[in-house]
């Protein structure tokens, strides 16, 4: 079979859909030569900064009531914590107004389409575009465990989709939420993002963007904005995801752990929305499956990133590195911004299980690909279920 040869990026906060998984914009090296976007100045009274993360935060040497005032724009590379163990993610209270929320962009990374193995067997024909097709609001009725994701990386505030997945640990109340790594993560060459929070049924009644631009917060978050906690993803993502290329790809995923923003109702995020879907850990190679629907929030044109929508699709294979493992591919002409959106498809009891998120997508918007998941995405998502298991 021949190898293809055509533009990628990752399809994870609004950009271009190239062949993406990270976020793009000002590199590394002169991201602090560009002013980070404007955000609303929080008082030092709305942060809360758990004892724990005070202790991880001084271990590093950051100044407390400097993190308060706004130091967590400061993107020093001495600074931007990398390791697993050193995610720290205290909260801010309203930093996520609507207009933040609005106008946040999507993490991409271009990658050049001549990286894909063209290995017959491993990489199927390229798909025929499915049309993404607008979800029905309200999202709450129509799909009540997609939501978005916002965080801050050096370029600005930024967003991607993610999913409630259901947690062995607290059956019925789960706060764990599955979206990409590059969506919490830059990679190889960055460390962990900052002020990540998740929003289910973000406009939920899917308003047009002028008539967002005077919805109070409620409306835009019905179900409360809810901060990552704990975040864990694949040790391959940060040692290998780049701001180009596609390393890292197959390991593209991530596992959050959400508290509300403004203190506990007592009620979980899968009571609040009223639903969570399993993880299947061991969903079949794609030639057996029927067909998954993947589902997000589209940002690059012709999309504007504030509408819910989905692609329904046959997987078939896609192989970026002979010696990596083999992703699903679905023909979709969802965009950037659309990255870390749950794939869903018949599990083993034959209800819908989450088996993949949106990681990578060419330029041309015609197709989206997802990791398979396999021991090492269980292995993640064991890791922080079991971390909060006794509380």
């Amino acid at each position: 079979m021949r190898s293809i040869r055509p533009l990628l990026t990752a399809v994870s906060a609004v950009a271009a859909l190239t062949l993406t998984a990270t976020a793009c914009g000002p590199s590394e090296e002169n991201a602090g030569d560009k002013p980070v976007a404007p955000t609303t100045q929080s008082p030092a009274d709305k942060i809360r900064i758990p004892e724990d993360l005070k202790d991880r935060l001084k271990e590093h040497g950051i100044d407390l009531d400097k993190w308060r005032d706004g130091e967590w724009r400061n993107w020093d590379r001495d600074k931007w914590l990398r390791e697993a163990k050193d995610f720290v993610n205290p909260i801010i209270e309203d930093l996520w107004n609507p207009d933040r929320m609005r106008e946040a962009e999507r993490p991409d990374r271009p990658v050049e389409e001549e990286d894909i193995s063209g290995d017959e067997g491993v990489t199927d024909p390229t798909p025929a575009p499915v049309r993404a097709k607008a979800v029905a609001p309200k999202y709450h009725s129509s799909a009540p465990e997609a939501g978005k994701v916002f965080f801050d990386g050096p370029q600005g505030s930024m967003v991607c989709s993610a999913t409630v997945v259901k947690d062995p640990a607290h059956p019925g109340k789960s706060n764990l939420v599955w979206t990409a790594g590059h969506c919490v993560h830059k990679g190889k060459e960055g460390g962990w993002y900052r002020n990540i929070a998740f929003v289910p049924s973000y406009n939920d009644s899917a308003l047009p963007t002028p008539a967002l631009e005077k919805a109070p917060r409620e409306q835009i978050a019905p179900y409360g904005v809810w901060w990552a906690e704990w975040v864990k993803t694949s040790d391959q993502w940060i040692a290998q995801g780049a701001s180009t290329g596609g390393a890292g790809a197959p390991y593209d995923y991530a596992v959050i752990r959400v508290t509300p923003e403004k203190g506990s109702s007592g009620k979980s995020l899968e009571e609040t929305v009223g639903s969570a879907l399993p993880v299947d850990f061991n969903a079949p190679a794609a030639p057996k499956i029927a067909g998954m629907t993947a589902t997000g929030y589209p940002a690059a044109p012709p999309f504007d990133g504030q509408k819910m929508y989905q692609c329904q699709d046959k997987p078939g294979r896609l192989s970026l590195k002979a010696e990596q493992p083999t992703m699903y591919r679905i023909g979709c002409t969802m965009t950037g911004g659309s990255s870390g959106g749950g794939w869903v498809a018949q599990g083993r009891d034959g209800k819908p299980a989450l088996v993949s998120n949106t990681s990578v997508g060419p330029v041309s918007a015609g197709w989206l690909a997802g990791p398979r998941l396999g021991a090492e995405a269980k292995a993640i998502f064991d890791e922080v279920s079991e971390k909060y298991a006794g509380r």
